[in-house]
């Protein structure tokens, strides 16, 4: 089939977008109000985009509690959803109102960040501390503005369990990622397979 994106007359029961660009790592941001106040949102629209520096990104299709708290204190952390968290992962996404601490809500312990000010999840293995850089408002190709935006930060600090590390590299399989794919569809990280780029 093909179908006019713009238009998005498919004629399926649902946009079969987020199905298609799959799997999307899941972003699980912890930031704080500027009154202190926790926050903590999984985002599917998630992303690393250099690595040197570190730079990862989340997106949202309205500007949401994130996405202020980042802007208003310049800091983030991103918090690794692992299968072990996923029905914690999946209550922080309810949508209370913003004097909800959703951290407490799932049952989740924050743990002190090094260098920034918003909590980690204790309980997962993997956590980048972030430093807010910018957020790009995105325009459709009319030029006109949807709502999207994308928060842009540069990872500053890395919490790595150690026993993800063996031989020195890190087996994500043992955390067991888990990943957004499209509906109410997700994917677990327990396979992985290795090619080696070609020389010429």
């Amino acid at each position: 089939m093909f179908y006019d994106a713009v238009e998005n007359r498919h004629g399926l029961k649902h946009d079969p977008f987020k199905a298609l660009v799959v799997p999307r790592p899941i972003g699980w941001v912890t930031t704080l109000a500027e009154d202190g106040r926790v926050n903590l949102a999984p985002y599917s629209f998630f992303n690393a985009f250099s690595s040197n520096p570190h730079i990862v990104g989340f997106s949202s299709e309205t500007r949401k509690d994130s996405a202020a708290n980042v802007e208003a204190t310049g800091e983030f952390v991103c918090n690794l959803a692992t299968w072990a968290l996923r029905e914690q992962m999946n209550r922080t996404s309810a949508p209370v109102g913003a004097e909800v601490d959703e951290m407490e809500l799932a049952g989740l312990t924050p743990a002190p960040s090094r260098l920034v000010a918003p909590p980690r999840v204790a309980e997962t293995p993997v956590a980048l501390e972030c430093r807010y850089l910018q957020t790009v408002a995105f325009r459709d190709v009319d030029g006109a503005p949807t709502g999207a935006l994308l928060v842009i930060g540069q990872v500053v600090g890395i919490h790595v369990a150690d026993d993800l590390i063996a031989d020195g590299l890190v087996d994500i399989t043992k955390a067991r990622p888990i990943a957004r794919l499209g509906y109410r569809d997700y994917a677990v990280v327990e396979k992985v397979f290795q090619m080696t780029r070609p020389e010429t």
